[in-house]
C-alpha cells in the first residue's frame, strides 16, 4: 500500500478537503423520499488529527440546514456557509490524536456547482442518483473532500419499497417495514469522497458472468425494459475481467456492480466498485462498448490506485483510455498501435496547449487529456517492451494498491523497468505541450487476440470520466 499522503490543499480546488486531519471511516445513516426529494442523514466519521494539534478544522457541506455536530460526543462551535461547516472542539485535539465527529443534516439534494455545471446529487424522474467526481460529494454529505483522503465506508438508506439502492460494496441487509426498506452496504477498501456512489431507482437486478468461473461478483442493475439491450451491450463485460485482471493483476476490490440510469448521461461515471451509464449508452449493438472497458479499468486505475490531487488525473484517465485499446488489440478489433495511430493524428490537429502532467482545472476533463493519456501509456509500452511492459502495469497496481500516487510516482516506477532513461520520453509527454511523434509500434506489435469473439468497431472515442 503506499504512503503518499498529501499534507497541502488541492492546487486545483483548495476550498474543498483539509490536509491537517484524516478520515478513516464514514459511517452514513440516511432517509431519502424521491416524490419531495427530502434527505435526512446521520454520519459518524472516524478521524485522526494530522501533525499539530487541531484547534478548528472543517468539512465540506453543501447547503443543507445541520441540526446537530458533535466532537467525541461534545457540542463544539461551528459555521456552516458556503459550503463549509467550520468546527472548532471545545477542547483541541492533540496532534496525532483519534476522534470523532458526528452530524445530522437534512434538506433538498441537488447538485453543486462546478465549471462543469452541476455535480453529485442528481434527482432523476424517478429516483436518484450520485455522480460526484470531482467535486460533487459534498452535495449529499459532509465529507473531507480531497482525493488523498480515502476511508472505509458503512452506507445505510432508507426509502420507500418499490425502489433499489446500489451503493459500491457488499450489501450486507435489506430490510422491509411496513412501505420502506432499509438497505446497508459496506465498503471496506479505503475509498475518496468523490468515488462513493449511490444510485436509487426503479431497477431490475442481474447477475454477469459466473462467479465461480470468474472470480469476482458482477452484477447489474437496469429498468425492464432495457434489459435486452443490455445483455447485448453488456455481454463481454466478464470476458473484460479476466482480461484486466490478467493484464493489471487480481480486481482489487470484492465485487462490481454497474447501474444503468433510465435518463441520459453525457458520460458514464465510475465509483468504488460501482459504474454509472446512461439509457443512452445501450443500444443493442455494443456501440459503447469501450466505454464498459474503460469504467472497469478505472477499478484500478484510479480507485484502487487514487491520485494524491487532481493535478495527477491523467493517470487515471490515460489508463483507462489504454484498457479500452487493450480490450480492442486482445477481442479482435484495432491494435493499440493502430488505436495510438487515430488518436495521435486527431491530436496533430488539436491546439498544442495541454501539459499532461499539470493540465490545469479548466483542462482536466479535456478530450485531448485522455488520448494524450493513452498515447503516453504507449509510448511507454514501446520503450520497455511487452513483457516489462505489463510486469510494470500489474506492480504498479499492485504496490499500490489502496494507496496514493503520483506522476512523479509513476515515472520513477516505470523507469526501473527500463533499459536505459526514460527521462526525455516523459519530458516531451507530461512536461511539454507539443505533441511528440508517434512512438514506433512495441516489439510484441499485438497481444494474440482472446478465442471466440468477432472484431470490435473502430475509431478513437471522445473521453469518458
Amino acid at each position: 500500500m503506499s504512503g503518499q499522503r498529501t499534507t497541502a490543499s488541492d492546487p486545483y480546488f483548495p476550498a474543498n478537503g483539509d490536509p491537517r486531519y484524516r478520515v478513516h471511516r464514514y459511517e452514513l445513516a440516511l432517509e431519502y423520499r424521491p416524490g419531495p426529494n427530502r434527505l435526512a442523514g446521520t454520519a459518524r466519521l472516524s478521524a485522526i488529527a494530522g501533525r499539530a494539534a487541531l484547534t478548528e478544522f472543517h468539512l465540506n457541506l453543501a447547503e443543507f440546514r445541520v441540526g446537530r455536530v458533535l466532537v467525541d460526543g461534545r457540542t463544539p462551535h461551528y459555521a456552516h456557509r458556503g459550503g463549509k461547516l467550520r468546527i472548532r472542539p471545545a477542547k483541541p485535539l492533540p496532534a496525532g490524536a483519534a476522534f470523532t465527529v458526528e452530524i445530522h443534516w437534512a434538506g433538498n439534494p441537488k447538485p453543486v456547482r462546478s465549471p462543469w455545471g452541476g455535480i453529485g446529487w442528481e434527482e432523476l424522474t424517478d429516483g436518484a442518483l450520485v455522480a460526484s467526481q470531482p467535486v460533487g460529494a459534498p452535495s449529499w454529505y459532509p465529507c473531507n473532500d480531497r482525493p488523498a483522503d480515502k476511508a472505509s465506508y458503512h452506507i445505510s438508506v432508507n426509502t420507500p419499497s418499490a425502489y433499489t439502492v446500489v451503493a459500491g460494496g457488499r450489501l450486507l441487509t435489506r430490510t422491509t417495514r411496513a412501505s420502506t426498506t432499509t438497505w446497508v452496504y459496506e465498503q471496506p477498501a479505503p475509498t475518496s469522497s468523490y468515488l462513493v456512489g449511490l444510485s436509487i431507482g426503479m431497477y431490475q437486478t442481474v447477475l454477469l458472468g459466473d462467479p465461480g468461473l470468474d472470480g469476482v461478483p458482477q452484477s447489474a442493475h437496469v429498468p425492464a425494459h432495457l434489459l435486452p439491450r443490455f445483455s447485448r451491450d453488456f455481454a463481454r463485460q466478464p470476458a473484460m475481467m479476466r482480461l484486466f485482471e490478467e493484464l493489471f493483476g487480481p480486481y482489487p476490490f470484492g465485487e462490481y456492480a454497474v447501474v444503468v440510469a433510465d435518463e441520459e448521461l453525457d458520460v458514464p461515471v465510475e465509483a468504488q466498485g460501482l459504474s454509472l451509464f446512461g439509457a443512452n449508452h445501450l443500444d443493442g449493438v455494443r456501440s459503447s462498448e469501450r466505454l464498459v472497458a474503460h469504467e472497469l479499468a478505472h477499478q484500478w486505475f484510479g480507485n484502487s490506485v487514487t491520485i494524491a490531487d487532481w493535478r495527477h488525473i491523467w493517470l487515471n484517465e490515460g489508463f483507462a483510455k489504454y484498457a479500452e485499446w487493450l480490450w480492442s488489440e486482445r477481442s479482435g478489433g484495432h491494435t493499440a498501435h493502430e488505436r495510438a495511430t487515430a488518436a495521435h493524428r486527431l491530436l496533430a490537429v488539436s491546439p498544442q496547449d495541454l501539459l499532461l502532467a499539470d493540465p490545469g482545472r479548466k483542462l482536466m476533463f479535456d478530450d485531448r487529456l485522455y488520448q494524450r493519456g493513452g498515447l503516453t501509456v504507449h509510448a511507454v509500452r514501446c520503450a520497455l517492451g511487452d513483457g516489462p511492459f505489463f510486469r510494470m502495469l500489474r506492480d504498479w497496481a499492485a504496490v499500490h494498491r489502496n494507496g496514493v500516487v503520483t506522476t512523479a510516482a509513476f515515472t520513477a516506477h516505470a523507469s526501473r523497468y527500463a533499459t536505459g532513461p526514460l527521462d526525455e520520453l516523459f519530458a516531451a509527454w507530461l512536461y511539454a505541450p507539443a505533441l511528440p511523434p508517434l512512438p514506433s509500434a512495441s516489439p510484441a506489435a499485438a497481444l494474440p487476440a482472446m478465442p471466440g469473439y468477432p472484431p470490435s468497431d473502430g475509431g478513437p472515442g471522445r473521453g469518458s470520466a
